[in-house]
């Protein structure tokens, strides 16, 4: 496989802020649990839970497409979760909640599986060391 390379680029603003320069720019900052932290914007926790949220999404689009799985939503919450195990910060865990909704009944198990699929092919969650755990609902609407 080629090796690809996904070049970021980021800067100062002002007192704790700094911006990620994509297209628009991303305001990042120390988060509020911190001394200094600014509430309202990004900070590399959100970042780094919000890369974990949008492969397991992209990769699930990309498995239902293949998979012909009819569905008419998809919204996934995230959380990223902080601790402090042997005296050093550490993203230690991601849960992810998608919340599927699927077009016929007949689609659940398939829907759940491809769900669990896509978790366990998720390059991003394949990357880091925090577990990545996945509490799935599906319904049919």
């Amino acid at each position: 496989m080629q090796t690809y390379i996904f070049p970021i680029k980021s800067g100062f603003l002002k007192g704790q802020l700094l911006e990620i320069l994509l297209s628009p720019a991303i305001e990042v900052a120390t988060p509020l649990p911190f001394e200094k932290g600014v509430a309202g914007k990004w900070s590399p926790e959100h970042l780094f839970t919000a890369a974990i949220s949008s492969c397991f999404l992209t990769t699930f689009l990309a498995i239902a497409e293949y998979s012909k799985l009819e569905f008419t939503a998809i919204d996934v919450k995230a959380e990223g979760i902080l601790d402090k195990p042997e005296g050093k910060f550490l993203m230690t865990e991601v849960i992810l909640r998608p919340k599927l909704v699927i077009a016929h009944e007949k689609d659940r198990d398939k829907a759940q599986r491809i769900l669990e699929k896509s978790e366990a092919a998720c390059l991003i969650t394949h990357s880091v060391k925090a577990d990545v755990k996945l509490e799935a609902e599906v319904e049919v609407g």
